[in-house]
């Protein structure tokens, strides 16, 4: 029964987070509703506890897809968009308005990056080339908006997301063109570590990436001597130049793959970085510290203090387990910093969906798959994304000892990293981990 009500919960989260931006979508036919497609929906979990799947957060019942607009392009871009026409779907999918600022970092922004990495990747058969030039890029970016708009994602991408048009451009790296690539760079060896990699293990081991590294830094040093020299100065000039040749080597591997397989690479490669860090803007603690600081005399009014303080991180985005289990270390070390030596997650109840973006209830919270995912859209159950229904696990509170937790590896056992990822029968137990 727990685990019904955390669902229906979930629903509840969902209709608030439309409702609030119920302007936004008026052009949709109906209201929103329940339907009985949610009840065939609900979860079934073992009274054990075990690790179950991913389920929808909610489906919801409309269908912003079916009337898409016709985008006004300019006319004046070189890419090939047919060639990516069902990662665009996906795009405006992961991307649609109302979710697009909860969804940003973990799914929409890295969708985003992977598709256009692609589209250059792929035009690259037919130009020879690597990047665009600025005049170009500014036409592609927009006559990437308008298809993305079309299709019911938000007007709002560039801000959101950080992309301006120099992100199609060769930027500071000195090569761009196929041939000089070729010339430079090892490229079996390159394909070999990145055709195809483990989401989890590519984290740890960084196969892939220390190839993209080491090609990126190799085109990098064309007609400088930048690398020869151990100057203090030169140091962030090239590390920009560097990771601008990054995004060159990326588009080359996209080329060699085919799309859907390019996708599954770029994504498990931003996870390892989105996984990383904690996305949320932490306010003053000292409201905090005045109650649960050493010495504090009622336990009542510290949790009270740690609920109202958590409140705000509820109300910023949808996150990860991992990033989750970061963000109750970096907070915990703020805390510290304030005097808080106790335990205050384990005296408040503090869990890591406390961390996650949460509307009205805090029993309502998701955390996100640690490993790549999209949002669904079928005319039927209309827009859903991946929730862990594992998500009740107390947040850690770090000893003074212990290092920083990284995702190789975390102090607690988190089910959800996912369930089917951290079992090596994931194979067996799905004809395909379509949980990733």
């Amino acid at each position: 029964m727990p685990h019904l009500f955390l669902f229906l919960l979930r629903l509840f989260l969902f209709l608030r987070v439309l409702e609030s931006h119920s302007s936004r979508f008026d052009y949709l036919e109906g209201r929103v509703r329940l339907n009985n497609h949610v009840a065939s929906m609900l979860p079934k979990i073992s009274p054990l506890g075990a690790p179950q799947p991913f389920l929808p957060l909610a489906p919801s019942p409309l269908a912003p897809f079916t009337n898409t607009s016709e985008p006004k392009l300019s006319g004046l871009c070189t890419l090939n968009f047919t060639t990516v026409e069902s990662l665009i779907s996906v795009t405006a999918i992961d991307c649609w308005e109302v979710f697009a600022p909860f969804l940003a970092n973990v799914i929409c922004c890295p969708q985003l990056e992977a598709t256009l990495t692609i589209l250059i990747g792929q035009s690259s058969k037919y130009s020879d080339v690597l990047a665009l030039n600025g005049t170009v890029a500014k036409h592609c970016l927009a006559d990437v908006e308008q298809i993305l708009m079309g299709q019911g994602a938000t007007s709002n991408l560039k801000q959101i997301c950080s992309i301006n048009s120099s992100k199609l451009t060769e930027a500071s790296c000195p090569v761009k063109n196929l041939n000089d690539f070729y010339d430079m760079v090892d490229t079996t060896k390159l394909l070999t570590a990145c055709k195809k990699i483990d989401p989890v293990k590519e984290c740890c081991y960084q196969v892939c990436q220390n190839a993209i590294l080491e090609a990126a830094t190799t085109i990098a040093s064309k007609g400088s001597d930048v690398l020869a020299i151990d100057a203090p100065q030169v140091q962030p000039e090239h590390s920009i130049r560097v990771n601008d040749c990054r995004n060159i080597v990326l588009r080359w591997v996209a080329s060699k793959l085919e799309p859907s397989q390019a996708k599954k690479v770029l994504r498990g490669l931003s996870n390892c970085n989105v996984n990383k860090v904690c996305p949320l803007v932490f306010p003053d603690t000292k409201q905090v510290a005045k109650g649960c600081a050493d010495g504090m005399s009622n336990k009542t009014a510290c949790c009270n203090a740690m609920e109202s303080y958590v409140s705000h991180l509820q109300k910023q985005s949808f996150i990860t387990n991992l990033q989750a289990l970061d963000c109750a270390e970096t907070l915990a070390t703020k805390l510290k910093r304030s005097n808080i030596t106790a335990d205050v997650y384990g005296l408040c109840h503090i869990s890591l969906k406390d961390f996650s973006l949460q509307v009205g209830n805090q029993e309502a919270g998701c955390l996100l798959p640690s490993l790549p995912s999209d949002a669904t859209f079928d005319r039927i159950s209309g827009i859903s994304f991946l929730c862990d229904l594992n998500d009740n696990i107390p947040a850690p509170w770090p000893s003074t000892s212990q290092l920083a937790s990284s995702s190789c590896n975390k102090s607690v056992n988190i089910p959800a990293l996912p369930a089917a990822a951290t079992n090596q029968s994931c194979k067996r137990t799905f004809s395909t981990c379509t949980v990733y």
